[in-house]
């Protein structure tokens, strides 16, 4: 199938759905498609009367809400350029954002205002509160007017009320700039994403034909990633739009108690997340079970009743109704990718980049195979630098559809990320399997050379680290020729099991020669520090790895 407009794909699905509920803050406001569309009309005619342009940017910044999606897709519908910001970044770098992807409008969440000056930001038109749509600040009296007559102007254009026959939406084409997306990568500061409507469609079309074909108009999600940011974006929220599901956002931060109460009660019916957050359902609710079933595990029937029971268990957690669990953004944990995997449990590894809108490669889950991400999309080809690519790692690089335009006016970064017969440098490490199954073995950047020239993959020493009771998160750094384990331990666990903060350092320690067993004679970890709060995140939650280099 060719390329479809994705704007054109919203106008159907508004119109089919008009009655349906389509956009929820968990426990809060339900809005419906035509509650949706009729903001967006409002929208149009307050970016019209404001003088906003085809391709002009609209800058948004919030936590995740309903209101968040009504102004992205009020952007593109109209033919203006979303510039999703995430909302956890630091007052200066929303500045610096804003201006830097020249932004005229800014819809903005209250509470981030409070820490955020106009001032700062000079060309900008006006500043839109995001959950109320009252405006902030305006540059003139007569954008002013615009807002207090709105209501009156709509009622005027639709004296008998808004129909779902009005919709008309802006007609995008396939290499037609959709959305900037900022991303502060591990291994460096941020860059604007340039993201064309084809890669939008590919990744939509993929999850519609592929990924997620089961899904349809009264199916449920919950929105737990971060919007801002493109696996959140376009598989929570950009993808069910376009097929009339209905999406909560979870406006709060995302904890695993507020996540497991969010699914019993929503019971959604597909599941997208990052490794970390199943890890902690792992580390805290199965792998004590688990010990303590060590003994009887080792007797074939008994071992399978017991795996029976915590697959259960873990399926109810998770709603009871959901195809699989989608994992992606950052490296699993093998020890818990292979438990899963042993007692059956639904979830697939995907890989992919903002770069591509996200997705790269994908499995369903009866068809994953263990340590890889999946074959590559529709669309899309992959690629091994390397003499061997199936036994020798080397970088991944990508042509398709799915691959995006540059970097927001950034010549030099563009032309850095491309060979010269344009296909995309990932700066990730991989091989690949005979049937096309890629298996990551790091990033580039992060490679440390080891004492004899050997290539050491941090995250693979690291995926060993924390393994060990207590360790939240590690990061092994090359240090003065050796290498340092930086650890931040789980002080919240060790307060409720009775432990001080020293007790619990020392135990970790203490497991440094055990570590080191697990480990070939060249990545030998050779000293442990102690993170006194956690280590600062990318969008994806992966560790800003560039900070901590020594």
């Amino acid at each position: 199938m060719g390329f479809q407009s994705v704007n054109k794909l919203l106008e159907k699905s508004f119109k089919e759905n008009w009655e349906r509920d389509a956009l929820s803050n968990y426990q809060g406001t339900t809005l419906k498609y035509k509650d949706v569309a009729e903001r967006i009309e409002l929208l149009h005619i307050a970016f019209e009367k404001c003088g906003l342009k085809k391709g002009d940017k609209v800058a948004l910044c919030s936590r995740n809400q309903a209101h968040w999606g009504v102004c992205f897709m009020a952007t593109t519908t109209y033919g203006a350029v979303p510039v999703p910001i995430l909302h956890e970044f630091k007052p200066e770098n929303i500045h610096y954002l804003v201006n830097h992807s020249d932004a005229k409008v800014f819809f903005v969440d209250e509470v981030i205002w409070q820490g955020l000056s106009e001032a700062e930001m000079p060309g900008l038109e006006v500043i839109v509160q995001m959950n109320t749509l009252n405006y902030l600040y305006a540059k003139n009296q007569d954008l002013v007017a615009v807002r207090e007559n709105l209501t009156k102007t709509f009622k005027a254009l639709y004296p008998d009320g808004y129909t779902s026959n009005q919709l008309n939406y802006y007609e995008d084409q396939p290499d037609e700039l959709a959305l900037i997306n900022y991303t502060s990568g591990t291994s460096g500061f941020s860059k604007g994403v340039m993201i064309p409507y084809r890669a939008l469609w590919c990744n939509i079309r993929f999850a519609g034909e592929t990924a997620e074909p089961q899904m349809n108009c009264e199916s449920e999600v919950v929105a737990m990633l971060p919007s801002a940011h493109m696996y959140g974006m376009m598989f929570e929220f950009l993808f069910e739009m376009t097929i009339g599901a209905h999406v909560h956002f979870l406006t709060r931060t995302p904890s695993p108690k507020v996540i497991l109460r969010a699914f019993s009660e929503i019971r959604p019916d597909i599941i997208i997340a990052v490794p970390l957050i199943i890890e902690k359902v792992y580390k805290s609710q199965i792998k004590p079970v688990v010990d303590r079933h060590k003994s009887l595990m080792r007797i074939p029937i008994v071992d399978q009743v017991i795996q029976k029971k915590i697959r259960n268990s873990m399926i109810d957690a998770f709603g009871g109704r959901f195809e699989e669990v989608i994992l992606g953004g950052a490296a699993f944990n093998p020890e818990v990718e292979k438990f899963l995997r042993r007692i059956h449990f639904p979830f697939t590894v995907g890989y992919g980049m903002t770069e591509c809108a996200p997705l790269i490669t994908y499995a369903k889950w009866w068809k994953t195979r263990k340590g890889s991400c999946g074959i590559p999309i529709t669309g899309c080809e992959i690629r091994i630098d390397s003499k061997n690519p199936y036994r020798e790692p080397g970088e991944i690089q990508i042509k398709g559809d799915n691959v995006f335009l540059g970097y927001y006016k950034n010549r030099q970064a563009t032309k850095a990320s491309f060979t010269n017969d344009n296909w995309f440098k990932t700066g990730d490490i991989g091989v690949i399997d005979y049937d096309g199954y890629l298996y990551l073995r790091g990033r580039s950047k992060c490679m440390i050379l080891g004492p004899n020239g050997q290539n050491i993959y941090p995250e693979e020493l690291e995926a060993v680290i924390n393994n060990v009771t207590y360790v939240v998160e590690s990061l092994v750094v090359e240090d003065n020729g050796g290498l340092t384990a930086l650890i931040y331990p789980d002080y919240h666990q060790a307060e409720l099991d009775d432990l001080a903060r020293e007790d619990i350092e020392k135990r970790i320690s203490d497991s440094l020669p055990e570590i080191n067993k697990l480990l070939p004679a060249y990545a030998q970890i050779r000293k442990i520090e102690f993170m006194p709060e956690d280590f600062e995140r990318t969008p994806k939650r992966s560790i800003k790895r560039y900070l901590y280099q020594r």
